[in-house]
């Protein structure tokens, strides 16, 4: 099993690639990143035995900000009939599995197969389970088939815990009718991403404050309101009625990037359509001065050196909080829902309630 393969966004195979290979090349696993274009995937081939293991268990899954999903292990040739005695006979050398998840890479050719994976699934489980290579248990590794065509699959492994919360690394979010854009979807991703499911009454609750810069028609302030949060909704556009109706949403006709509020907030989000470096300065500004406590922004990505334009505006934020002697937690991910960007949570660790600068 010296293969990591790896999900990802259509047209972003080269942003894995260097990603990965700039990890791989920190934790001194030595191998390769290909990938073919508008594949929806990328592969580290190991040179060492252990490497792709190595590499999986020095990185965690929710800090990689490219990968949608990722596995362990090595590719078959499927007959066309008989298909589970070939993939039992490639299973003989694995440990024994807690969960199955059949995947699809995100294309076109793709989502063709996810009717044969519906249908192959239970006799499959079926027969894994009779196996006893497939039993009920979540601190097992799971078992992940990545079905390139009928004929051709990637069987791996992952840890339940350090890899994608859902097959594919894409949520089943359903959008909300009252929302009055479909750009709600990307926040709560965001949250669950990366905000743990149990932490949520405790972080988005009715008794905090919120501000959405850049906020027309009000697709995150949405977001904000539907947990009963007051909000602030900048921007020099017109809301949707049914959000100011609420009685929840102040609307300010203002600059996002000048706007700060007078008293400290809870949350502020952003999705503003701007360079990321600009993006990424009102980011730091408003944790760094206090002005919320938690922040989710999106950077809008450059057509060329994406990966490593990402990972010098991280390291220049977390560069800045050190200067100011400030404790941040820091997270990045390419979401299901975003396109030609990125999503940045950050949180002050340092107090329980911000100052104002």
């Amino acid at each position: 099993m010296n293969t990591l393969f790896i999900h990802c966004r259509p047209g972003f195979e080269g942003e894995v690639c260097s990603e990965i290979a700039d990890h791989a090349a920190r934790l001194n696993v030595a191998g390769y990143a290909k990938a073919k274009p508008s594949s929806a995937c990328a592969e580290f081939i190991c040179t060492e035995d252990d490497g792709a293991q190595r590499l999986m268990q020095g990185l965690r899954f929710s800090q990689l900000i490219f990968p949608r999903q990722w596995a362990r292990g090595g590719f078959i040739e499927l007959p066309e009939t008989d298909r589970i005695s070939v993939i039992l006979a490639y299973l003989a050398d694995f440990p024994q599995c807690g969960s199955l998840w059949l995947e699809v890479v995100d294309t076109n050719d793709g989502k063709e197969l996810s009717n044969f994976c519906k249908k192959f699934e239970a006799p499959l489980r079926k027969a894994l389970s009779a196996a006893g290579k497939l039993v009920e248990d979540a601190a097992k590794p799971r078992l992940l088939l990545t079905f390139k065509s009928g004929r051709e699959v990637f069987v791996g492994l992952a840890e339940a815990g350090n890899s994608a919360m859902w097959p594919m690394g894409i949520p089943r979010l359903k959008f909300p009718r009252e929302a009055p854009s479909r750009s709600t979807l990307k926040l709560e991703e965001a949250w669950h991403h990366f905000i743990p499911r149990d932490q949520w009454d405790e972080r988005l609750h009715s008794d905090m404050t919120g501000v959405d810069l850049g906020a027309a028609p009000g697709g995150w302030t949405w977001q904000l309101v539907n947990r009963g949060m007051l909000v602030t909704a900048v921007d020099n556009g017109p809301m949707a009625e049914s959000l100011m109706d609420t009685g929840l949403v102040q609307h300010l006709m203002a600059d996002g990037f000048t706007f700060k509020p007078r008293q400290p907030v809870d949350w502020m989000v952003c999705d503003i359509v701007e360079k990321p470096a600009r993006n990424a300065a009102l980011l730091e500004t408003w944790i760094g001065e206090g002005h919320c406590r938690e922040a989710v922004v999106n950077l809008k990505l450059p057509m060329k050196q994406r990966y490593a334009e990402v990972k010098r505006l991280l390291e220049r934020i977390e560069e800045g909080f050190k200067a100011r002697g400030i404790r941040v937690a820091i997270g990045c991910k390419q979401l299901y829902h975003d396109r030609e960007e990125v999503t940045c949570h950050l949180r002050r660790l340092d107090v329980k309630k911000p100052k104002s600068a």
